[in-house]
């Protein structure tokens, strides 16, 4: 019987506990970090590939094969630069 007597007493004093701890916690527990749409390595391996596939055309064009493995290449450094370009650039203007 006395169980029965503290029980209630008990029970409303770990509800009053959890009520102020969750008024304690700040606004950040539940903020979301936000994941960089320009960083995939989907749109890695796209925007590299488009621009491998353009110099390797041109190349082509200009040079025949050795051209366009010259081509291939160069494009594909300049797609890995417009990544990186796309990536540090979302990044500036998000988190100001």
């Amino acid at each position: 019987m006395r169980r029965m007597r503290w029980s209630k007493p008990i029970s409303i004093f770990l509800v009053a506990c959890l009520f102020v701890l969750s008024l304690v916690t700040g606004p950040d527990v539940n903020a979301q970090s936000r994941r960089n749409p320009e960083a995939g390595k989907k749109k890695a391996a796209k925007r590299i590939g488009i621009g491998a596939a353009i110099g390797a055309g041109a190349g082509g064009l200009i040079g025949g094969r050795k051209g366009a493995l010259v081509g291939a290449g160069a494009g594909a450094g300049g797609g890995a630069l417009y990544h990186i370009h796309k990536k540090r650039r979302y990044a500036r203007r998000r988190h100001r």
